[in-house]
């Protein structure tokens, strides 16, 4: 009797941390899913709260931190207009979310529409209450390409 209620306590834990952890993808999934509506809003005051101080911002044509990526969207230098997500994956290491999302960006850059693949990479840190975007990396890829899950 004493190993089966062992083994009833065993699996109760396990299933509260899986639950827990599926609480906390579908938190940073939501969270990566409205930063793309609020670049395509330029609204920079949700961002601002969204991006750490020190985060850095890779894109084709160089790398930046939190100003400078929240001036560019405020200028409109570059316009995210839509994200059209295709595939997600997400990996949780403590106090840390990876986010990968395959998107076609479709933006206004330098007075022009462009559409481009890409996978990002989104990195999140819990800081406190609220999550934090430490980095976030446009590599160029097929249409083609998928992401291992």
């Amino acid at each position: 009797m004493r190993t089966f209620l062992l083994s009833i306590a065993i699996i109760f834990s396990v299933f509260q941390v899986s639950m827990a952890q599926s609480k906390t993808e579908s938190e940073v999934l939501q969270l990566s899913k409205d930063k793309w509506q609020w670049m395509a809003d330029k609204n920079v005051d949700k961002l601002a709260d969204l991006f750490d101080a020190k985060a850095k911002f890779v894109h084709m044509s160089g790398t930046w931190k939190s100003p400078e990526e929240l001036e560019i969207i405020k200028s409109g230098s570059i316009w995210y207009k839509e994200a059209k997500v295709h595939d997600t994956a997400i990996e949780i290491s403590g106090k840390t979310a990876i986010v990968w999302n395959r998107i076609t960006l479709v933006a206004h850059v330098r007075g022009n529409d462009v559409s481009t693949e890409f996978t990002v990479t989104e990195v999140y840190q819990k800081q406190k209450k609220n999550w934090k975007m430490l980095a976030l990396t446009f590599s160029s890829v097929r249409d083609t390409h998928q992401i291992k899950k």
